[in-house]
């Protein structure tokens, strides 16, 4: 028993690890201001937003070091770095020191790579804790990440409502402070254990009461934020936040004691007949004994309906995933198709919004709404937040509406387009908010299922490489959508009568700042979503015959 409660404590941990450690998404609270401290234009600073999403391509880095050094020690390595990246630029913006602009390139790398750290070491708890349960705990855990934004609103409005530079300072102390009081529950981690029928659906249960307590987090954030910018209200809702945060160290021991009570209090009543169980332990392990007897039998005539001679049939047939869970070395996995349309889809949409997130704090400037920047970076925090949670659906749906994860993925992709020309047709407050709702929407889910589907399609063993190797589409994506971006904002801003400058720095004002820009990134994630689902049809014959396979057995 205390080892099953100590894994609980294990995953609360991982949770605010995740909750204060997504410092990459108030890039836009204070990119002004630096921008401004700097005296650079829009490209040289989307230079520096690159550098910091460049961080997660040496995302290997860390799953090395976790091969040589304790899991901890590289926790805290990845919080010195975000103190030093981070620390230094609020030196900068505060104007204690002065550092030249090719200096703060590498500070900004520096404090993108801690974030990565902090991700893997989550990742390793999860899949190290939860064996059984592990999509289940690592869509909870990613999910938090989404909402370090709003959280960090809280607390900068609790010191100082008008000091957007305060951010850097958060985002250089608050992780290592985190990572101090996660330490304990990590370094005291139960040993692994098999699970019983009875303790799997009592894990599944508990989870379920997590994930309506993280919902309740999400909407606690998103509908009272706004009410955050005097002082004394900033303190009171940051203390509900964090109270919201330690509520499930409760949960798993109500729902033991409650168990208990079943046991010694109430022997005489019956539950069999009740049961929840979300996730079966030996599915992956069931549908690769049957895979052979399947590709001898009933197998052979799936594929009859498709034209292998036709443009079609070439597409959907060639070099095509039949089986999930075969693992995958980096090698065979470039070689797969399925992988390249699955890097477009992340590229064309995920990424897409992540350089959006990244540009917020000139859009609304742009749009004159300056002052909505730090409410417009939250609004996109929560809304990743909930589409993180969201990519849980086909965990929890499994047994009443079964849905390929990729088809889920290629649904969640379609609100980008949609919200991107919907900011080209209008700049009021209402549209960009909505926009900028469905975006963090749309990719926060793609964030959290890729794990998954990382796993599920290339295998479990080699996820954590051939993940890393997925995301290096997103420091591409930053230096080439960011580029794009800054090139039509400096073109207006050098031509237009609405410019104005802030010391020496032209600042551009009107819609057309970003209208081509937003026009271009519709048609991009239109490509995504083409992309996803060409991904979902190839794969949709590999997932059908899983879950065939675990349903007759």
């Amino acid at each position: 028993m205390a080892g099953q409660s100590r894994k609980w404590m294990i995953l609360v941990a991982t949770t605010w690890i995740q909750a204060f450690t997504g410092t990459n998404f108030d890039f836009s609270s204070y990119s002004s201001d630096l921008k401004t401290v700097l005296e650079i234009t829009q490209v040289q600073l989307n230079y520096l937003s690159v550098a910091s999403d460049m961080g997660k391509a040496f995302g290997w880095c860390s799953g090395v070091c976790l091969m040589y050094l304790p899991l901890w020690v590289v926790m805290f390595m990845a919080s010195f770095m975000g103190l030093f990246g981070y620390g230094l630029q609020w030196l900068v913006i505060q104007r204690i020191i002065t550092l030249p602009y090719f200096l703060v390139f590498p500070l900004c790398l520096m404090a993108g790579c801690s974030i990565c750290w902090f991700n893997t070491v989550c990742y390793v708890l999860c899949i190290r804790n939860f064996p059984v349960n592990r999509s289940l705990a690592l869509s909870l855990t990613i999910s938090f990440n989404g909402v370090t934004a709003a959280i960090y609103t809280l607390i900068a409005n609790a010191i100082n409502p008008n000091d957007d530079t305060i951010y850097l300072f958060l985002n250089a102390l608050v992780p290592l402070f985190t990572s101090g009081i996660a330490l304990i529950p990590i370094l005291r981690q139960p040993p692994l254990q098999s699970l019983t029928t009875e303790a799997i659906r009592r894990d599944s249960f508990i989870f379920l009461c997590l994930y309506i307590v993280a919902v309740i987090t999400g909407l606690y954030l998103l509908l009272l934020n706004s009410l955050s910018s005097n002082v004394s209200v900033a303190r009171i809702l940051f203390g509900g936040a964090l109270g919201l945060l330690v509520l499930p160290l409760c949960l798993p021991g109500i729902v033991y004691a409650r168990e208990w009570a079943r046991r010694n209090i109430y022997p005489a009543f019956r539950f069999d007949n009740s049961s929840f169980n979300l996730i079966d332990p030996d599915d992956l392990e069931l549908h690769k004994e049957l895979i052979g007897s399947e590709s001898n039998g009933t197998n052979g005539n799936s594929y009859t309906a498709v034209d292998k001679d036709g443009c079609y049939g070439k597409v959907m047939e060639k070099d095509r995933l039949t089986v999930l869970g075969e693992e995958h070395p980096a090698r065979l996995l470039v070689r797969r198709w399925d992988f390249w349309l699955y890097y477009l889809a992340y590229f064309c949409g995920g990424t897409l919004g992540l350089v959006y997130s990244n540009n917020l704090g000139q859009i609304s400037q742009s749009l004159g709404y300056s002052s909505l920047t730090s409410s417009l970076v939250t609004l996109y925090s929560t809304c990743s937040f909930f589409g993180r949670l969201l990519s849980a659906a086909p965990d929890f749906l499994r047994d009443k509406v079964y849905f390929a994860r990729t088809g889920w993925l290629a649904v969640a992709l379609v609100p980008t387009p949609i919200a991107f020309f919907l900011l080209a047709s209008s700049g009021s407050e209402a549209v960009l908010r909505a926009g900028t709702g469905l975006i963090g929407l749309s990719s926060g889910f793609l964030f959290s299922a890729a794990v998954s589907i990382t796993s599920e399609l290339f295998g479990p063993n080699s996820a954590g490489v051939n993940h890393n190797i997925l995301i290096t589409n997103i420091p591409i994506g930053s230096l080439l959508y960011g580029l794009l971006a800054a090139l039509v904002y400096d073109s207006n801003a050098g031509g237009s009568a609405l410019s104005r400058f802030l010391g020496e720095t032209m600042v551009c004002m009107g819609r057309k700042c970003y209208l081509k820009t937003f026009i271009w990134w519709g048609c991009i994630s239109l490509f995504g979503v083409v992309s996803s689902f060409l991904l979902f049809l190839r794969t949709k014959l590999a997932y059908e015959r899983f879950e065939r396979n675990r349903t007759r057995t």
